[in-house]
């Protein structure tokens, strides 16, 4: 079988997540249980994100088959090649590879995803992951696997609202209604979303995002090293880490620069946006990827963080993963008027509902951060960690699969719908 080529990744998984997450990984020491395949539309060496965070956290009580799917260039079959998930045990990563030249024939695609991971599972290192959860991120998998693999369960872990990105395949909503129509299980990142898709499905849940409060907090410690790309800009620096895309206000960045002084320091890859795209100006540094595990030296330096979102389709369901990163960080933040951060930030996060607005608190968080604001933000993070709700939604799986078993009524030990904090 074809062995993936070494690389590093960006935000992604490292060795470092072993660290991360603060916990034993030692074989034998917690017992395995139900496998999940999972089906995402990232790649787990992409951005480290909700994904990432709760499959990795679940791996000490599942074996983990994140299965993805890669485009290439070149004239070749479709063939597919696994291996262990870069720094993090109990994850094997199966990715199915296709040529541009046939991604086109969405019918072929889908037959082929089915048979290369059914070949897959054949083999004896994968054969572990027989009558699994079948854990949907992505509900274009849905034609190809649902019900293909003798599954015990079927979750949905909608984490954004897809079918309102740019280039989402026109056929999304139609799947994730089948999806939805057959799930065991929804868990949704959004409060919003949760209202929403809990319309279509009786066991909803709302599971928000979390945070690595040790990992972020090392930006108050003295010994966090400032990276030397941003330690000679000029101050006061507002900061955004995260994935530039169609969800960002360039127009308000532009802004920001124009009327500021200082700098403007956007960390994070391009997605869906062209280089050409992005505003230039004196004051606006674009330093593209960054490794997660150098967040925290970045945000140490960030005098404001940002959350500089255009309020289009693209965001109406966003509930950031970095605001309780920037949260943790202590960091003052500003953010434009997205409804989750509005619903469950407003109290630590300044919000605003205009580009005047923004640009103003920019300036003032820069000059007189609170002390007081700063110890509200770090309880904030602190009572929503990854370890937290994934262990909630580990409950949430357990209570489901005694009750398809027949052990408990569909009620019993159910956790409330809204089970995040924030």
């Amino acid at each position: 079988m074809t062995k993936f080529p070494r690389f590093r990744s960006s935000f992604g998984a490292t060795s470092f997540a072993r660290r991360m997450l603060g916990r034993s990984w030692a074989a034998g020491k917690t017992p395995r249980r139900t496998p999940i395949v999972v089906h995402c539309h990232l790649s787990w060496d992409n951005v480290w994100q909700r994904p990432q965070q709760y499959l990795s956290r679940l791996a000490q009580w599942h074996p983990v088959l994140f299965v993805e799917t890669e485009v290439r260039d070149g004239d070749f079959d479709a063939f597919y090649e696994h291996r262990p998930a870069a720094g993090c045990s109990g994850v094997t990563q199966l990715k199915v590879v296709f040529p541009h030249s046939v991604w086109g024939d969405g019918a072929y695609v889908d037959r082929e995803r089915r048979r290369l991971l059914k070949t897959a599972l054949l083999e004896p290192s994968l054969r572990q992951y027989n009558r699994p959860i079948q854990w949907f991120y992505d509900p274009m998998a849905v034609t190809a696997f649902l019900g293909q693999l003798d599954e015990s369960l079927v979750v949905y872990d909608c984490m954004d609202e897809l079918s309102q990105f740019r280039g989402a395949p026109p056929e999304m909503l139609k799947r994730e209604q089948e999806l939805l129509k057959h799930a065991d299980l929804v868990f949704c990142g959004g409060r919003r979303l949760h209202r929403v898709k809990s319309a279509f499905h009786a066991d909803c849940h709302f599971f928000g995002c979390g945070v690595d409060v040790q990992h972020f907090g090392r930006a108050l410690k003295r010994s966090t090293s400032v990276p030397e790309d941003i330690r000679s800009l000029p101050r006061p620096i507002f900061g955004y880490y995260g994935v530039v895309d169609e969800r960002l206000d360039y127009d308000l960045l532009l802004e920001l620069a124009r009327q500021t002084v200082g700098s403007i320091v956007i960390v994070g890859p391009t997605a869906k946006v062209r280089p050409e795209e992005l505003p230039a100006h004196p004051r606006l540094h674009w330093l593209g990827r960054r490794e997660y595990q150098d967040l925290p030296r970045y945000s140490k330096r960030f005098d404001v963080c940002l959350m500089p979102f255009a309020l289009n389709e693209a965001t109406e369901f966003i509930n950031p993963t970095k605001a309780l990163e920037y949260l943790a960080a202590g960091r003052p933040v500003v953010s434009t008027a997205v409804a989750d951060v509005v619903s469950l930030f407003s109290d630590v996060v300044k919000i605003a509902s205009s580009r005047d607005e923004f640009i103003s608190h920019c300036q003032e968080q820069a000059k007189a951060p609170s002390r007081h604001m700063q110890r509200a933000r770090l309880r904030r993070a602190e009572a929503n960690t990854w370890d937290r709700l994934t262990a909630e939604i580990e409950n949430q799986i357990r209570r489901k699969e005694a009750a398809l078993a027949g052990a408990l009524p569909e009620s019993a030990g159910a956790l409330s719908a809204e089970t995040s904090s924030v």
